[in-house]
């Protein structure tokens, strides 16, 4: 499941050919993507000589972030494989740090909003207008929530 990085026809960086390529995420990632980037990362024990993070810049995307694992770490490798497996199942590395990114974003777009967007959010989830003017989300049935979430 995992493949070796493989030097793409227009690229010019760093060589990773004695590199494993895991997961990635990029600029426009959401909360499921930044979540599972974060908790595999930690579940195959961190950055370390054989395990690296790459920053690259790319041109449709921006940025783009990618989990490398190098060829002789086999502990990491073995690893990641079985996220890999789990992930095939189950889209959620870890459910409470997935619930904490989620919500995050969420209550980051609420607090984008104007307040004029904010009353519309509420008149149409049924909530009190009166709570656009509060930068923390009002408790309702789910519908801002889903409103929010990107």
């Amino acid at each position: 499941m995992l493949t070796k990085w493989k030097q793409p026809e227009t690229y010019i960086g760093q060589n990773w050919e004695s590199y494993y390529v895991f997961l990635n995420q990029r600029r426009d990632s959401d909360a499921l993507e930044r979540s599972n980037f974060r908790s595999a990362l930690a579940n195959i024990g961190g950055e370390s000589d054989t395990v690296l993070v790459v920053r690259e810049r790319h041109r449709t995307y921006g940025w783009i972030e990618w989990i490398a694992i190098h060829e002789d770490d086999m502990g990491a490798r073995e690893a990641a494989i079985e996220i890999l497996e789990y992930l095939s199942e189950y889209p959620v590395v870890n459910g409470e740090d997935y619930a904490e990114e989620e919500y995050g974003q969420i209550l980051e777009n609420w607090c984008n909003l104007t307040i004029r967007q904010r009353v519309a959010c509420c008149r149409e989830a049924g909530v009190s207008i009166f709570a656009a003017r509060r930068d923390y989300l009002p408790a309702d049935d789910g519908t801002l929530y889903s409103m929010l979430i990107d």
